[in-house]
């Protein structure tokens, strides 16, 4: 005898419920779907948790449930599968980092101290994958879900051109090429540094932290030397 289906926790349809006048009919489906959108944070949250402890392929559709508090029933409501959880948690990681980025990079007054720049940047980025560690975890993985590791590529291609944007306040003169090769350049350190800050906590993160910035520093300091372009042949 097979178990008969959950109700979905999902926005109802008007007139669904009897209104009353102190909670009319068009107010139930908002609070069905509020419902409905806690219980996919809820399962969200717990995702991260256990893509974090035991990577994206050993995780289960049961174990993120379990996670949550929740069947696995009430996960399928809202979810088909675990890639299609990784994909809208990827998806939202996405779009956050895209304002963190946005807010940071840019162009900038020449004459702001180039340490202070690095700084700036690094930071912003340290905080935000010590705030969501499942950005890196999905990220870095090779068994990625196709859509997160397309939107991951997009990401990088514009983090590298927003890399360039900040670069040209320093490097002005220079041919765009090397410009780009720079930001590539930047944006690598920046990666492998990060693993390894993410890999330690407290003091002894910040000091690899602290690393990151002084060969970002000492790699850019002397490109951003008076450069005189070479005359053309």
């Amino acid at each position: 005898m097979s178990d008969k289906p959950e109700t979905p926790e999902q926005p109802g349809t008007p007139g669904s419920e009897p209104g009353t006048p102190d909670k009319p009919r068009r107010e139930q489906p908002r609070r069905r779907q509020a419902r409905g959108e806690r219980r996919i944070a809820q399962l969200l949250d717990a995702a991260a948790s256990v893509f974090c402890a035991s990577g994206y392929t050993a995780a289960s559709t049961n174990a993120i449930a379990r996670e949550a508090g929740v069947s696995p029933g009430t996960l399928y409501q809202f979810f088909p599968n675990k890639e299609a959880i990784a994909i809208e948690l990827g998806g939202r990681l996405m779009h956050e980092m895209r304002q963190t980025y946005g807010a940071v990079f840019g162009r900038v007054d020449p004459a702001t101290p180039l340490a202070e720049t690095v700084g700036a940047a690094v930071d912003r980025f340290v905080a935000f994958n010590s705030e969501h560690p499942v950005f890196f975890a999905l990220m870095k993985g090779p068994d990625t879900p196709g859509r997160i590791a397309e939107e991951h590529e997009a990401l990088h291609a514009t983090m590298v051109a927003r890399i360039e944007e900040l670069l040209s306040s320093y490097l002005a003169g220079r041919p765009a090429a090397e410009i780009t090769r720079t930001a590539h350049v930047c944006l690598g350190i920046h990666k492998a540094g990060l693993e390894l800050a993410l890999a330690h906590e407290g003091a002894e993160r910040d000091a690899y932290v602290q690393e990151v910035k002084n060969v970002l520093i000492r790699y850019l300091e002397p490109l951003t030397c008076d450069h005189t372009p070479a005359p053309s042949p």
